[in-house]
């Protein structure tokens, strides 16, 4: 067994709130959550990206769309890296930290069709669902209900927003409307 470093027993003694949760099953849930909470800044900012960059005939409709749905995201933010803290233990620290946990793909092309933007978003919003998913298993390993309940709440609106951006790019009749 390894032995704690200053660090490490700083952490614990000024940032470990107390649980009765396992310790062992507590460190795999936050490793799950800064997962997440990397996931969920990443698509928060490729949806923003996106809702920036929206064109075409149905400008209007997508950009409230997707203005829409980046709200919601943004919204999961404080809750997740919160829920870590109050089992015990830390979340993120840095956009680099960020970058290096998030399974979601920049998009830095100076221009994206409307049809491949939503496409794309609707890719990533069924990645955070499968991550959430993921983690989901963990707290009920953990029996950390409060946690999956979360979980649960945000696993619906990200099937949601998958949906909605799966209709928008339906073709109609078998043509593109």
């Amino acid at each position: 067994m390894t032995k704690p470093n200053a660090s490490e027993l700083h952490v614990k003694e000024y940032l470990g709130t107390p649980t009765d949760l396992k310790a062992d099953k507590v460190k795999a849930v936050v490793a799950g959550l800064a997962e997440v909470l990397a996931d969920v800044f990443a698509l928060y900012i490729k949806t923003k990206n996106f809702h920036w960059h929206m064109s075409g005939r149905h400008f209007r409709d997508y950009h409230l769309l997707l203005d829409e749905q980046s709200q919601q995201i943004f919204a999961m933010t404080d809750p997740l890296a919160e829920r870590a803290r109050k089992i015990g233990g830390t979340t993120l620290h840095s956009v680099g930290e960020i970058g290096r946990k998030t399974a979601i793909l920049d998009n830095d092309a100076l221009y994206v069709t409307p049809e491949d933007m939503l496409a794309e978003l609707r890719e990533d919003n069924q990645t955070l669902t499968r991550r959430l998913r993921a983690v989901h298993e963990l707290c009920d390993d953990a029996h950390d209900v409060a946690t999956a309940s979360l979980l649960e709440n945000w696993i619906d609106e990200t099937e949601r927003r998958t949906w909605f951006l799966f209709e928008s790019t339906r073709p109609v009749f078998g043509k593109n409307d």
